[in-house]
């Protein structure tokens, strides 16, 4: 072959890799495994695999794990056991609504162990829509493709007369029944870790295109000859075919909170759909989603940790609801047991997504958030309170009474179009009672809160500290929220005053919040590296930050900027120092702090993860920029191990998603976005008004990591921060990006952001 050959097919070559990587769409950047590869002492993420629809309703996944067992699906694990329908948020929460089905040949096996069958990542292909994996024992591949509310299975077996589908309806209280002459199985489950009413049964229906040559119904792992429907505490079901050499058998599954008949209501979602075609409609509605925000770089890594990233932003809180015959939208209530009407998400803690998956979802997705602000409403109408945690229903985990922060950032965004003064009536019921039986909803302490401006160390409610900080905010988040509203100057005032109590914690000493006693003096001895105590999940230099809606009052108390500066420089000069005596051993939190290389700064919990923001309410921006793209470089990619951390419900995920795009929002509830420096050469996000917002920084790379200047819609723009409902506007953000910092950029006070103590005076 001459040279002139050569370089024609070098050429074509070149050409066909750009067109095959021009046709990807965002969802082939996703890897629904980052963050799999994770255990009990260190978190890489504690995600499993979602198959799902955005915000769906019933996910499915491989089980690994053992029956009940929170850790369902973890990479280094090298048999399947199931593949679960699941609605767990997260391995602490663990799960409800839980059943699985299994496919196997030769011998039938129903106990989960002696099923479990091995398996490779070689052989395993999962995507948000689609999942496929080999069961080598088995010689047969089991492929997943979900709806909102449904799933479809593709069983490819091999010649066998032994075909089999074991269903496991798990323990704890149970219900099958086969009927043949329909090739189908119904049941109900109603194992669950909590937050449900006495009446609590997630029903599925099972169909298959194959009539059954066998069919049996099992009670504790045992077969029962003489019936065909069995209740009792753990039953399940067994089915079979004759087949021949790649022969292909279909299950349709679905199931519903509220009914039987709802169930096979629900089925409809995929009706005569082929499997193919089912794949498809999933693929359809990920990129739907996904490509509201499109990324143009030559780094496909980061481009599919950004995208993998953005499908764990979107999928919880999930849908709750259904869709009755008459065309209603309905739901299960978890909190009083009957079926009411409207909308219901679920499976999201607020200590953790309150800070920006929230506001996330008002951003890009807002017609999504005015739905799940219309359930939340139904949430305090049915229950008395708004949740802190739900999973279904209240869950006793985490402190503070972020439902404030979720409620009025939505209302200050113009999401909420339910009742507003329901609402707020709610938040008011929450900042001054607690739940009878859920202490952590509501505020546990508010009556010392109310009187002495926090919460005491002394008087045996843990992490005292923690929930008086984040109590501050929320007075000042329902502060905002009364203002729109008109509600009278008095209650304006009281929750204005309220917002101040941080001040009350500030250790002039220190310069750090510390736990303060009853009688006004502050905790002894105090360390500020002891984890938990006074803090949650966190010490004083990770939660001294929590002063979401006044930055500037907290630099005041720091004796000003410079101070301020050097207090947030410690965070990263100090070494990864701590004291667990609280915990009594190396909670996982503070491993993967400890092992991070970024001194005390604990990205992979939630409390200081806005913190680097802050350098822009001190007027030196470019420490931010430098920060931000440290963690992200460091802390994310797209692989099992891609976290530094618990995931969280999407949280820690918008968090990248967010910074990556180039601004962040620090103080939910103020309608701006502090600035950091955008990740990628070019990005566009679509609006849902149609409006396009293009984030443009040509020069972009690792070391040129500083904003030199930033021209905003054809004008020079020097403030550290954004408005919402300028965004909303659309229009072009052109950044000119430096290996330099610019330290004239941001410098001046009318740059900063909004802090209380500054734009009320």
């Amino acid at each position: 072959m001459n040279k002139k050959n050569l370089l024609s097919l070098g050429t074509a070559l070149l050409l066909g890799t750009s067109l095959l990587f021009a046709q990807k769409e965002p969802v082939d950047y996703v890897n629904p495994l980052m963050g799999t590869d994770s255990k009990i002492s260190l978190s890489n993420g504690n995600t499993y695999p979602a198959i799902a629809l955005p915000w769906g309703m019933n996910f499915w996944m491989p089980q690994t794990g053992k029956m009940g067992d929170g850790w369902t699906y973890t990479y280094a694990s090298d048999k399947i056991r199931g593949f679960k329908q699941t609605h767990q948020p997260s391995p602490w929460i663990n799960d409800y609504g839980q059943f699985s089905i299994m496919p196997m040949t030769g011998q039938l096996k129903i106990d989960q162990e002696q099923r479990a069958c091995w398996f490779s990542h070689k052989a395993e292909k999962a995507t948000p829509y689609y999942y496929s994996v080999y069961l080598s024992e088995y010689n047969l591949t089991t492929e997943i493709a979900p709806t909102e509310r449904c799933a479809y299975f593709r069983f490819t077996f091999p010649e066998t007369k032994d075909a089999y589908v074991v269903i496991d309806a798990f323990d704890r209280g149970s219900y099958i029944k086969v009927i043949p002459e329909e090739n189908k199985i119904i049941g109900y489950t109603t194992r669950n870790s909590g937050g449900v009413p006495q009446n609590f049964k997630n029903y599925f229906v099972i169909e298959f295109d194959k009539p059954f040559t066998f069919n049996k119904v099992w009670a504790d792992y045992h077969l029962v000859e003489k019936h065909l429907e069995l209740q009792s505490n753990h039953v399940g079901a067994a089915i079979g075919f004759a087949t021949k050499k790649g022969e292909q058998v279909h299950a349709r599954v679905a199931s519903s909170f509220i009914s039987p008949e709802q169930a096979e209501l629900n089925l409809k979602e995929i009706g005569k759909k082929t499997f193919e075609q089912t794949k498809d409609a999933g693929r359809k509605a990920w990129n739907d989603v996904l490509g509201r925000i499109r990324i143009e770089d030559n780094d496909e890594n980061r481009m599919r940790t950004f995208y993998s990233c953005l499908y764990r932003s979107v999928l919880f809180p999930r849908m709750f609801h259904e869709v009755n015959a008459k065309g209603e939208t309905v739901h299960y209530s978890p909190y009083n047991g009957e079926v009411r009407s409207g909308y219901m998400f679920t499976d999201t803690g607020f200590w953790d997504t309150f800070r920006c998956l929230f506001p996330f979802v008002n951003l890009v997705y807002p017609s999504m958030g005015e739905k799940m602000q219309e359930g939340l409403l139904n949430t305090y109408l049915e229950s008395g309170f708004f949740p802190e945690w739900a999973s279904p229903g209240h869950r006793g985990c985490m402190v503070g009474n972020n439902s404030a922060s979720v409620v009025a950032d939505a209302f200050m965004k113009n999401i909420t179009k339910a009742d507003a003064e329901k609402m707020y009536e709610g938040l008011l019921t929450g900042a001054n009672s607690v739940h009878p039986r859920v202490s952590t909803t509501g505020r546990r302490g508010y009556e010392y809160y109310n009187k002495l401006g926090y919460v005491p160390y002394d008087v045996k409610i843990n992490e005292s500290a923690a929930r008086t900080l984040e109590y501050a905010y929320d007075d000042w988040c329902i502060y905002r929220m009364g203002e729109k509203l008109g509600r009278p100057a008095e209650e304006l005032e009281l929750y204005k005053k309220r917002s101040q109590n941080y001040r009350n914690l500030f250790d002039p000493e220190t310069k750090l919040m510390r736990g303060k006693n009853s009688d006004g003096t502050f905790q002894t001895p105090f360390n500020p590296f002891k984890w938990g105590d006074a803090f949650t999940e966190g010490n004083s230099w990770h939660y001294t930050w929590s002063v979401f809606h006044d930055p500037q009052g907290l630099i005041d108390l720091m004796g000003g900027k410079k101070m301020f500066v050097s207090m947030l420089d410690s965070v990263f000069n100090l070494p990864p120092v701590f004291d667990d005596s609280y915990y009594g051993g190396v909670i996982h939190e503070i491993r993967e702090m400890e092992i991070a290389n970024m001194g005390n700064y604990a990205h992979g919990n939630q409390p200081i993860q806005h913190m680097i923001y802050l350098y822009n309410y001190a007027g030196e921006p470019w420490k931010a920029q430098y920060w931000l793209r440290e963690a992200m470089t460091r802390l994310y990619f797209a692989t099992p191990d891609g976290y530094c951390g618990d995931e969280d419900n999407g949280q820690t995920s918008a968090w990248y998603v967010f910074t990556a795009l180039g601004f962040y929002p620090v103080c939910p509830g103020s309608n701006e976005y502090v600035m950091g420096a955008p990740y990628f050469r070019k990005a566009t996000i679509t609006l849902e008004n149609g409006r396009k917002l293009e984030i443009s920084a040509p020069k972009n790379s690792d070391e040129n990591r500083y904003i030199r200047s930033l021209n905003y819609n054809g004008k020079n723009y020097t403030k550290n921060y954004l408005n919402h409902f300028d965004l909303l506007k659309g229009g072009r953000l052109l950044f000119d990006m430096d290996n330099k910092p610019n330290k004239g950029r941001g410098v001046n006070e009318t740059d900063y952001p909004y802090s209380f103590s500054r734009d009320k005076k």
